[in-house]
């Protein structure tokens, strides 16, 4: 009976402590320190961008994982840099003009259709927009600094509009309708090419890339090695779940390290014979090939090609002494 009584009263000063708390809400932003130069609300629940006009010193903003609708209420933010609204409900790029010295936009995952709104960031180095809804490339050519330009996941069909983006290095457009790889000229200091996940049967147009690094074209519908003569600074490339029957064109690629061929028609030995000049050469995946079914499959690899590191997901042995 004590015990029940002690419960009960234990019970009563929980409940009196909880009447005295303030109830959460999920919309309000508490700012500690109105100097902040960094916030990060991620996973808060927020629906709206509000009460931010303390934050006169703000550079980097985060609402990830949020339920944001709109953007809005950021036109005194001229001293910020980073803003992240990934994973949020935003279906319009807008009242952004304000942020003139902004150098990085998240907006991922979320529901924009098209790509506006961005007419006075002209400091941006790093855009954003993967996971989206987007049908075209465009409005983007004024954005002299870009570096950085994420596209994936989207519903794009065409490569357009990048005149103007001569300092771009990296350019991802995985997972859309891709049909060609074409308007990639005015891009002369790209490094790296992502195409991955579209519906590219040829590898094309990318001789004005010279100094291109790695190039990602898996899950394609490309059935031959080609296109890339001018690429001799290669140091990745990515042919993995494609329909290639066989290892060619690839004499001049003395950087190449990384080389993905998993998933394809391979089934003659006599072409990895195509690999044999690439001493660089550090990780080679060949797995799901109809060579990789032969009992001595990774013995015959290594006597081919020694100096490699990695076969498929296993790293080699090397012999001593």
């Amino acid at each position: 009976m004590a015990n029940h009584e002690e419960d009960k009263s234990e019970s009563s000063e929980m409940e009196v402590e909880k009447e005295g708390e303030e109830p959460e809400d999920p919309d309000k932003i508490l700012v500690i320190d109105p100097n902040s130069e960094e916030l990060d609300f991620n996973h808060s629940r927020l629906t709206k961008l509000e009460n931010l006009e303390p934050l006169t010193q703000i550079r980097k903003l985060c609402f990830t994982w949020n339920l944001i609708k709109k953007i809005e209420n950021l036109d005194t933010f001229t001293t910020l840099v980073e803003l992240e609204l990934r994973d949020n409900q935003i279906m319009i790029i807008e009242n952004l003009d304000a942020l003139t010295n902004l150098e990085v936009l998240d907006l991922s995952f979320n529901r924009i259709k098209k790509i506006e709104g961005l007419d006075n960031l002209s400091n941006l180095e790093k855009l954003f927009l993967s996971s989206n809804k987007i049908l075209r490339i465009e409005n983007v050519a004024h954005l002299a600094d870009l570096k950085t330009l994420e596209l994936g996941d989207n519903k794009i069909r065409e490569i357009e509009n990048l005149e103007g983006l001569e300092k771009l290095t990296s350019l991802y457009l995985g997972k859309n309708k891709i049909t060609k790889i074409q308007n990639l000229e005015s891009l002369q200091e790209l490094t790296l090419l992502s195409v991955q996940s579209n519906r590219i049967t040829k590898i094309e147009n990318i001789e004005a890339l010279k100094k291109l690094d790695q190039l990602y074209l898996s899950e394609n519908g490309i059935t031959c090695i080609e296109g890339i003569e001018n690429s001799p600074k290669l140091t990745t490339l990515d042919l993995a779940n494609n329909k290639i029957k066989k290892i060619q064109n690839m004499d001049h690629l003395e950087c190449l390290e990384e080389f993905w061929m998993n998933n394809n028609e391979i089934e003659d030995w006599n072409t990895l014979e195509g690999l044999t000049a690439n001493k660089k050469l550090q990780t080679v995946y060949l797995e799901h090939n109809p060579i990789a079914k032969d009992p001595n499959y990774r013995r015959k690899v290594m006597l081919l090609l020694p100096w490699l590191e990695q076969l498929d997901a296993t790293l080699c042995k090397r012999k001593t002494g």
